[in-house]
């Protein structure tokens, strides 16, 4: 048994990312992004609730990376996710992908939206 190595099963983890992409089954998707187990699709960014809504019932939980640094979103943008059943946790992009590789490898439901990272590295969970 090779204790390093992470079975996602199915799932597909983050791969890395770049000060404005992340990398899946190694396609470079550009920031920002809404990614979920099976999914990469363009996000607009906090005026563009329309695919965070769309993962209402289908996740546990939508961690939302605000970039380089943790940053509050819209009060408005929250109010609208939990009313719509979704749990969200707030953290920085690199931590938002680190976080959802963890839980995508305990098999999860989760998905990420992530804004541009500021800064280049490999993300593994």
């Amino acid at each position: 048994m090779n204790l390093t190595e992470i079975d996602f099963g199915a799932a597909r983890p983050i791969e890395g990312y770049g000060a404005d992409f992340y990398r899946l089954d190694g396609v470079a998707h550009p920031a920002p992004v809404v990614i979920a187990p099976g999914q990469a699709a363009r996000w607009r960014g906090y005026d563009d609730p329309a695919p965070l809504l769309a993962l209402a019932g289908q996740i546990d939980v939508l961690f939302i990376g605000t970039g380089p640094e943790i940053a509050p979103i819209p009060a408005a943008l929250r109010r609208t996710l939990e009313a719509a059943g979704l749990g969200i946790e707030i953290m920085a992009s690199a931590a938002a992908c680190r976080t959802y590789n963890v839980l995508l490898s305990e098999g999860r439901r989760v998905a990420v939206a992530l804004l541009p990272a500021g800064q280049s590295t490999r993300a593994t969970g």
